[in-house]
């Protein structure tokens, strides 16, 4: 019996430590979550870059496995490339272990503080950033209150005789920890979390160091399982997920075969057996961070090839990154949407080349499908800046599919006859091609200077001399643009750098479909 309420109490104060961390990553995802998302993508331009970024975010997330995700969706979405995306999960896991020797400070009171603060906070703060930052302070605290109730439970734990039976039955069998520490580091969807759970049960000498260090090892292989779970699915979702755990794989096979040597190292140190266990833990993710980031670009070059994108489906209409299981995490999910977004964009640029690589009826599906996998994700899990993006990516789709209806009622014939338009017809492609790259990195950046930009291009469009040929391209890229010009909208609006809605002419040509957006403000 005295076992049995032991195992209760224990699994209780695993999961006050396991919903800590979760209101920890909630809170700020909430308070920040577009923005950090956005940093961050900025940061993965080189692998240093990526690696700091990766260690940053983990410090405000408390979870190797939540950035770990979100850097999974800018690779799927091919927002950054492959190498610095793996290097921020290197840079991520090296923030855990960072966390752990913090965290596992006598910390008792400071919990009380935080939790009565974050209350307070939370509770007169209805809707706003700061009663976010409130769920943070009380996950924050709950996560040491955890800690501290763990240590005290474990503490007598040597006079538990079924427990050291069978941590007993296991000794010297380095891989038997191994695998138990990976399934708790994966059922906690965190290594720090194992890795703290370790660090108690080495401090109460219920594990020997090199048990301990084993475990160590598990704990680190098990949080790089959750990543490729939960990933999105495709050949470029799973390859930063694999990539992570084959270098996870490899850390844990070296560090096997060095196991007798760091324990005896560990043991001449002469430290508490739970500081040890943070010292271990900490070495390791310096280690592989160090040891596997050179080989990084390689690895990428050697993923690409083992998990190649398959080739373009026949129907340029039908989603191809609306993977319904990301639906499980936001960041993912608005990722795959905005992948999507960029893919009608693409067919929009194709369209303006003389490609035939999709048209109006194909845009006004993918349209339709993003419109419905958003409105899948639960409006409870989403912060104020998620929620604002997956209304941002709606309206960019529902402009997308204006442009594109306005380009073949309005400017793909012309275009077909810029020959005899001489000049205005090259004229008329470069502006397109400028004003498309404007709404990419309105789309994907979030920037105002390129908002204010595209909206202004379509403002200083003004008839055009020369032919006939000359003017009716020049009357369908006014068209094209000013539909376009919608894009920046929404990042305009929340500046406070619109002027009140007016109608602007020439949008009947393309105002037959029914979700079509309104016409276009004027900056």
């Amino acid at each position: 019996m005295r076992e049995l309420a032991f195992l209760l109490e224990f699994a209780g104060e695993a999961a006050l430590l396991l919903w800590g961390l979760h209101m920890v990553q909630t809170g700020v995802q909430r308070a920040f979550g577009t923005r950090m998302r956005a940093g961050l993508s900025l940061a993965l331009g080189t692998r240093r870059r990526a690696f700091l970024a990766g260690l940053v975010t983990t410090f405000a997330l408390q979870s190797s496995t939540a950035t770990a995700l979100m850097v999974a969706g800018f690779a799927a979405s091919g927002t950054v490339a492959l190498a610095p995306a793996l290097a921020a999960v290197a840079g991520a896991n090296l923030g855990t272990a960072i966390l752990v020797p913090l965290l596992s400070l006598d910390t008792g009171p400071l919990a009380f503080g935080l939790i009565l603060a974050g209350v307070a906070v939370f509770r007169r703060r209805p809707s706003s950033r700061l009663r976010d930052l409130g769920r943070v302070a009380i996950g924050l605290g709950l996560i040491l209150l955890s800690l501290h109730m763990l240590t005290a439970t474990l503490t007598p734990i040597e006079q538990s005789p079924g427990l050291r039976a069978v941590l007993g039955a296991m000794e010297g069998r380095p891989l038997l920890f191994v695998l138990m520490a990976a399934v708790l580091a994966w059922a906690a969807h965190s290594s720090l979390a194992g890795v703290l759970l370790v660090a108690s049960l080495a401090g109460s000498g219920s594990v020997t160091t090199p048990d301990a260090l084993a475990m160590v090892l598990g704990a680190n292989l098990g949080s790089a399982l959750n990543p490729l779970i939960e990933s999105a699915s495709g050949p470029a979702g799973r390859r930063m997920p694999v990539g992570n755990l084959l270098n996870r794989l490899a850390g844990v096979a070296l560090g096997l075969a060095l196991l007798p040597w760091l324990a005896e190292g560990l043991a001449a140190l002469d430290l508490k057996p739970a500081t040890g266990v943070a010292l271990a833990h900490l070495l390791f993710n310096v280690a592989t961070g160090l040891l596997f980031l050179p080989f990084l670009p390689a690895l990428a070059r050697w993923l690409e090839r083992l998990l190649p994108d398959p080739p373009p489906g026949p129907d340029p209409g039908a989603p191809r990154f609306l993977d319904r299981a990301a639906l499980r995490a936001p960041s993912v999910a608005l990722a795959q949407a905005q992948r999507e977004v960029l893919r009608m964009a693409e067919m929009i640029e194709d369209r303006i080349e003389g490609r035939e690589a999709g048209s109006a009826a194909d845009t006004g599906r993918l349209q339709a499908a993003i419109h419905a996998y958003l409105s899948e994700l639960p409006s409870e899990s989403l912060g104020e800046e998620e929620a604002r993006r997956a209304a941002d990516l709606r309206h960019f789709a529902q402009v997308l599919d204006g442009t594109m209806l306005a380009l073949e009622a309005d400017l793909l014939k012309p275009l077909a006859r810029r020959r005899r338009a001489g000049e205005a017809g090259d004229a008329v492609l470069h502006a397109l091609r400028t004003q498309m790259q404007l709404a990419l990195t309105v789309m994907v950046l979030d920037d105002a200077a390129a908002a204010r930009r595209l909206v202004q291009a379509k403002e200083e469009l003004r008839e055009t001399g020369g032919g006939e040929a000359a003017r009716e391209l020049a009357r369908g890229l006014r068209v094209v643009t000013g539909q376009l010009a919608a894009i920046a909208h929404p990042l305009l609006r929340r500046r406070g750098e619109l002027l009140p809605t007016r109608l602007v002419g020439g949008l009947s040509a393309f105002s037959g479909r029914a979700d079509t957006p309104d016409a276009p403000e004027n900056a």
